[in-house]
């Protein structure tokens, strides 16, 4: 993974680095990572951001030899990207539902995303991660838009297990979210997870059923599924999500099959909230914390 970006990382440091770190060779130097970051699907502004921070934490650095030189770029690479990715306010879910359920509250999570992403597949993962960590699930067939939408997450449901709430086709999705709440609070449910339509973002009645789920459910917590091989579509994607109802974190598909790795800077650089899990195959069990650091290490190609 993010072999992409990898190679062009290292052909830019090749060319750019070959002499001593004054301010127009950094000049030089930033500006090819610049161009190799946005080639990989990183936002503008993120790229930017970037290059300025690997830049001013270069400046004034001393090595002898091209090899030290080397070390010195990747090194700033490294932090400057481990900086954009930890976020300043860390989520956990899992953590986030054991505070609540000892208050004896129930968790809210509501998913959002466009087609073809794996939200259906990821909200089953997340059910199958909350049931191993001991809490009660419900689910929420809140996508009464695309047909097919409510066998699926059923057939998901019935492997692992939940109980689904329903209505039919063309149902109000506000009023099954509420109903799905409503039931966990009197059957004391620990977790609600929502399902919801995903058509095109730019669909503006889909993103205002969003914001009308979100305010009839009152979800707790409310993540964004994108897939990391669309690049900046994904990015395209998290922003109206963020606009229209607040996302408070990221869950990246197919992060396993992506060769360059941009979309997880640009999503946590523009929306400022954490990516909280990666998706990294087909089954329930292939979906793991978001680990800055590890991120950071595979993209410049350290173990």
């Amino acid at each position: 993974m993010f072999d992409k970006l990898r190679g062009a990382l290292d052909s830019a440091i090749a060319k750019a680095v070959t002499k001593e770190l004054n301010e127009k060779n950094l000049t030089d130097a930033v500006w090819q990572l610049q161009l190799v970051l946005i080639q990989n699907d990183v936002a503008m502004e993120a790229a930017e951001h970037i290059s300025e921070l690997t830049k001013k934490k270069l400046l004034g650095s001393r090595a002898g030899r091209l090899e030290n030189i080397t070390k010195l770029f990747r090194s700033a690479v490294y932090e400057s990207i481990l900086d954009v990715l930890t976020p300043k306010a860390p989520l956990d879910p899992i953590q986030f539902a054991a505070e609540k359920k000892n208050q004896g509250d129930t968790t809210t999570v509501m998913f959002v995303g466009v087609n073809g992403t794996g939200k259906t597949t990821t909200l089953a993962k997340v059910a199958n991660l909350y049931k191993k960590n001991g809490f009660s699930v419900v689910i929420a067939a809140s996508d009464t838009f695309r047909a097919g939408s409510i066998e699926q997450i059923e057939l998901h449901a019935q492997k692992l297990g939940i109980k689904v709430i329903r209505q039919e086709y063309g149902s109000d999705a506000a009023a099954v979210a509420y109903d799905a709440v409503a039931h966990a609070k009197a059957k004391h449910i620990n977790v609600v997870l929502i399902d919801t339509a995903g058509r095109m973002q730019s669909n503006k009645n889909l993103l205002a059923e969003m914001a009308k789920i979100a305010k009839v459910a009152e979800p707790d917590l409310k993540l964004f599924v994108g897939d990391a091989l669309t690049g900046n579509d994904a990015l395209s994607q998290a922003k109206e999500f963020n606009e229209a109802i607040g996302i408070d974190g990221s869950i990246l598909t197919k992060i396993d099959a992506d060769p360059s790795g941009g979309s997880a800077l640009s999503i946590v650089y523009v929306t400022r909230k954490p990516i909280v899990y990666v998706g990294t195959g087909q089954s329930y069990d292939d979906l793991q914390r978001f680990d800055p650091e590890w991120f950071a290490r595979r993209l410049i190609g350290e173990k």
